[in-house]
């Protein structure tokens, strides 16, 4: 006897009357149009194509679309919200940009490493944050995706010590308040410049320098461009994976976990992947000659923490959820 699985029930419900309810596998599957900026080599991009989808299983077509190729970036979600896109990665600045209490998980120096990340969102803290994505937004975050940790890497051969070595160098950011600011709250002057096209930046002029985690430097080639890499560690670069709300709510309860499951399963490998590359990294840049040198650190969070609370974004931040941060 055929057994009928909840979702395939849905869709025999629906059926015109007087057609026979036929296994689910004979009806669409449930495609996920997931959209991203980063290249389809980034270890993110195969996690998700390699771990994430093969784990949904075959009721799923997931079909991703990276390097900006289906959207432009920082529209990816509205997309989402209008039914035009059923996934995507995106940084918490873009959270930010309709609910400003993202903008802290952004901030210069407040996550630390990728296992503080993971305790973020493990804690009543990373609740507190899906509740408002859900509620206010109309999306799930799945689980977050490290990357890397953010460095300047610029051009020229000033040795940059302390933010105020900055002052005056046209930095590409993203576009956005958030992104913006983050490149001020270390000393430089932020222009916003899209993803792809930073490294014509670079070549030309338009920009002096460019902060991204070392695996994105070398997968873009920025160090054919610039000169040196300063490891100011001054940003976690992570991303939450996100899926319309009109989407997930409508699964079992069993797949939405399981959806889950198979996100965290992803960038478990990703994470350790992206660690591994950064102990690598700084030697293959110094092979590739630039000079790579950690600057005055506490410079550099003693600045940027005062940049931040000086400024109206801080805010937007919840009440006390600095030093609960802090305190994971």
């Amino acid at each position: 006897m055929l057994k009928i699985s909840r979702r395939q029930f849905s869709v025999c419900s629906a059926a015109v009357a007087g057609v026979a309810c036929m296994p689910f596998a004979a009806y669409a599957k449930t495609t996920l149009r997931f959209a991203d900026v980063t290249t389809a080599d980034a270890p993110r991009s195969q996690a998700l194509v390699n771990i994430f989808s093969q784990e949904l299983g075959p009721e799923y077509d997931f079909r991703p679309y990276f390097g900006s190729t289906l959207l432009k970036q920082g529209t990816e979600l509205v997309a989402v919200q209008r039914g035009n896109l059923e996934m995507a990665m995106l940084p918490p600045s873009d959270f930010a940009k309709q609910a400003p209490e993202f903008d802290i998980l952004g901030a210069a120096y407040v996550v630390r490493d990728a296992a503080h990340l993971q305790s973020i969102f493990q804690s009543e803290v990373g609740e507190e944050f899906r509740k408002i994505a859900r509620e206010r937004l109309g999306v799930e975050i799945l689980a977050p995706a490290y990357y890397g940790a953010r460095h300047v890497n610029l051009k020229g051969d000033k040795k940059v010590m302390k933010p105020e070595d900055l002052s005056g160098v046209k930095m590409r950011m993203p576009g956005g308040e958030s992104w913006q600011f983050l490149g001020k709250a270390i000393g430089a002057n932020p222009v916003a410049m899209d993803y792809a096209e930073v490294y014509t930046g670079l070549q030309t002029g338009a920009i002096d320098a460019q902060d991204n985690p070392l695996p994105n430097d070398k997968l873009m080639k920025f160090y054919e461009v610039t000169d040196q890499i300063v490891l100011t560690g001054h940003n976690i670069g992570f991303g939450l994976l996100l899926i319309g709300s009109s989407v997930f709510e409508v699964l079992p309860e069993a797949e939405q976990r399981g959806m889950r499951e198979a996100a965290k399963k992803a960038f478990s490998w990703s994470t350790e992947e992206y660690l591994r590359q950064e102990k690598e990294l700084v030697e293959f840049f110094k092979e590739q000659g630039l000079d790579v040198y950690e600057p005055d650190l506490e410079a550099f969070r003693t600045y940027a923490k005062k940049q931040y609370m000086d400024s109206p974004l801080s805010s937007s931040w919840p009440d006390g959820m600095l030093e609960r941060i802090n305190a994971i």
